[in-house]
């Protein structure tokens, strides 16, 4: 197997939404760099990146694949990528150790709500990108309307190189105004005969390519220049200006191909050979630290752990990219955040769900390892001479939660091992065993995003798990000062138990004055870990209560706070001062006084006018206008408060506030009414009143499940 020098490499991810056809393209590539033999269809699942059972089943991509081929000597390691928005954890592993991106549109429907969603991740990550339109052999493609919306969308920096010169059923040639050229494929498709353009074509040609020119032109001053002094700029002096506009995010070349009848791809891995940069000249990569990592083959060797799926009879396989010196099997190398160490076992390229031995993997390449022994997503692995950590992928936040439970007795450690074994390997998936709500929540990034864990339970690990509404997390607090008093008196045979506490609690918040009618000789600020604060203020004078036994009554308060008076949910931003009380010389104890504080605090919160909190969430939809009445009628039911809305092209963007409560499975609600052209992101607002009926509700649901219990 070829090793190749980084200046030889390039690595590319392949972007779009679902059925734009990019496995279809990824599979073409292939074939045509001589890396098949045979094509292989979506439709009959026998794809090259498409391998998992999953994905034959959905006869879609679910996880990101890793491909490479040969094209003239540059090695190409191609990343297929998930177009369903709730795979994005995938597409944001393969941005992280692609070079570049190639956005895959779709010559009918043009620019699709998830592609928007992966055009900003990549603007984030500051990739230089290009555009391919697929499909312009389908009876409804319209070429010209897609440009048009990507200028609108993503900027006039957007610049076709290439339209095809009939679009539609017809569709055979393409007019290529970067080599001014006309590409004129047979039936078969493959290596196209190249052609003057046509008559016809050649105003049109000759306009575009001054479009290109003057695109490429002023976005570097010496080829400004040097046009202006020559009147054009030929192909080599084209190049090199395109390369460094498209390193720098300003130029965003645009193609056009028919993937399924193989007609375009090979100009396209020419110009990712030719145009795209190379691991040394491509944007770097950041430290820990914040600082510049670019790939270095001189360097000690470093890499990034990107990727890991478990498989049968051989362990985890884990993916890394390296972004210094050589890599070779049996090296001793450092977990940098943890300070183990691992030697390296097999090295190997893949090919899909295809392993390829390597002995040594150079700086600005992937690769992947087995039977790692410390190695999560996201870790460096570095030689132990150099102190370097890689920046770690930052993930979107989840939209849509899951409570899970065993349905057979005996399996919930399994699940419980199964969940973590999941979530080593897909970080995007969130696992948390709630104490507070006694479940296993899954937080994901849409519903089938959850479903795909269920399948792995069932079809991979062999379980039987039930997936249920989560609960909320309520928070509890109190809406006016009271003064509440309990004597805990116990006497059973030998010695008894007596502590009384008088306490006066009042709902906190910041800069509020003193309490009255009581002098504070301690405060403590506690932060609560489940948000807000508890002001527990000593208020004792003359030794009613012992100093020894404040504690006690501390203890007592925060044991209530954590499973409330009023639904069993936490408690928080409340003020207790402790102002007086009683003891015994003999029966007081710690315990009584824990008992006595924690009944009073749980009378005195029931008559403090006691409020239910609910998580409320910051929602961002992206709609297409047509739809846009119904996302709109729809947030009302849910409670939902509109901050705004904006307009970006076809496109409108609505932002609510809405509570957690009525986001159950609104992905899929959302989907649906929009027939699946919508998305919406979500974020934690803060917490917000319940509605009096809804807490009333929730209360009388309370008290029912304790008399149950």
């Amino acid at each position: 197997m070829n090793v190749y020098q980084p200046k030889k490499i390039r690595n590319i991810a392949l972007l779009g939404h679902a059925g734009s056809g990019k496995t279809t393209l990824a599979e073409t590539m292939l074939f045509e760099s001589g890396t098949i033999k045979r094509r292989g269809s979506v439709e009959e699942s026998n794809t090259v990146s498409d391998y998992h059972p999953i994905e034959k089943e959905k006869q879609k991509s679910v996880f990101s694949s890793y491909m490479h081929l040969d094209w003239r000597g540059t090695k190409i390691n191609l990343i297929d990528t998930p177009g369903t928005a709730d795979y994005i954890g995938e597409v944001v592993n393969a941005l992280k150790v692609a070079d570049a991106a190639i956005f895959v549109l779709d010559a009918e429907h043009g620019v699709e709500v998830g592609t928007e969603v992966l055009w900003n991740i990549v603007a984030e990550m500051k990739k230089p990108a290009f555009l391919i339109v697929n499909k312009v052999d389908h009876a409804n493609s319209n070429y010209q309307m897609v440009v048009d919306l990507c200028k609108e969308r993503f900027g006039r920096e957007v610049v076709p190189v290439q339209y095809p010169f009939e679009e539609g059923e017809g569709f055979s040639t393409i007019v290529d105004v970067l080599k001014m050229q006309m590409y004129e494929f047979s039936e078969e498709g493959g290596k196209p005969d190249k052609l003057p353009i046509a008559d016809s074509h050649k105003s049109q040609a000759d306009l575009q390519h001054n479009e290109l020119i003057e695109a490429i032109a002023e976005n570097d001053e010496s080829l400004m220049e040097l046009y202006f002094e020559k009147g054009h700029l030929d192909e080599d002096e084209m190049v090199e200006g395109l390369k460094k506009a498209m390193i720098d995010r300003q130029i965003f070349p645009m193609f056009c191909l028919s993937a399924d009848k193989n007609m375009g791809s090979g100009r396209v891995m020419g110009f990712i050979d030719n145009v795209l940069p190379n691991p040394l000249e491509a944007n770097p990569d950041k430290d820990v630290n914040g600082n510049d990592l670019p790939a270095d083959l001189d360097q000690k060797p470093l890499a990034f752990l990107f990727k890991t799926i478990s498989e049968e009879h051989v362990g985890d396989l884990t993916f890394l990219k390296v972004f210094g010196g050589t890599l070779r099997t049996g090296a001793d190398m450092i977990n940098h955040a943890k300070g183990s160490t691992n030697r390296l076992g097999n090295l190997f390229l893949t090919q899909g769900g295809k392993r390829v031995d390597i002995s040594e993997i150079h700086a600005g390449d992937i690769g992947a390892v087995v039977k790692l022994k410390d190695g999560a997503v996201g870790d460096t692995l570095r030689d132990k001479s150099i102190d370097i950590g890689i920046s770690r992928v930052r993930y979107p936040e989840p939209t849509e939660r899951m409570a899970v439970r065993s349905t057979e007795k005996g399996e919930e450690e399994k699940i419980g091992s199964a969940l973590n074994q999941l979530q080593k390997e897909d970080p995007s998936l969130r696992v948390e065993n709630s104490k507070e709500l006694k479940q296993i929540i899954l937080s994901g990034q849409g519903e089938e995003h959850l479903n795909v864990v269920r399948y792995m339970l069932e079809n991979r690990f062999k379980l039987n798990p039930e997936f249920y509404e989560p609960g909320v997390p309520y928070r509890e607090t109190i809406t006016k000062g009271v003064k509440s008093q309990y004597r805990h008196k116990k006497q059973s045979g030998g010695a008894g138990q007596y502590g009384e506490v008088y306490l006066y609690l009042e709902p906190w918040e910041e800069g509020m004055p003193p309490t009255p009618e009581v002098t504070v000789r301690d405060t403590q600020e506690i932060e609560l870990e489940w948000g807000g604060k508890l002001i527990y203020q000593n208020c004792i004078v003359g030794g009613v209560i012992d100093a020894r036994f404040l504690p006690a009554i501390l203890k007592g308060i925060m044991e209530k706070m954590e499973n409330g008076p009023l639904s069993g949910c936490r408690a928080r931003d409340i003020r207790v001062s402790v102002y007086d009380g009683s003891m015994h010389s003999v029966d007081s104890n710690e315990a009584a006084f824990k008992t006595a504080a924690l009944m009073a605090f749980k009378k005195g919160f029931l008559d403090a006018k006691p409020q239910l909190l609910e998580p409320i969430y910051e929602v961002e939809v992206t709609v297409p206008a047509e739809y846009m009445g119904e996302v709109m009628s729809d947030l009302a039911p849910r409670r939902g408060q509109v901050q705004g809305m904006d307009s970006e092209g076809t496109f409108q963007k609505v932002k609510a506030l809405v509570p957690l409560a009525e986001l159950y499975r609104y992905a899929t609600h959302l989907r649906s009414m929009t027939q699946g052209r919508a998305t919406h992101t979500r974020k934690f607002h803060g917490y917000g009143p319940v509605p009096h009926e809804i807490q009333d509700r929730i209360m009388k649901e309370t008290a029912e499940q304790e008399e149950n219990s």
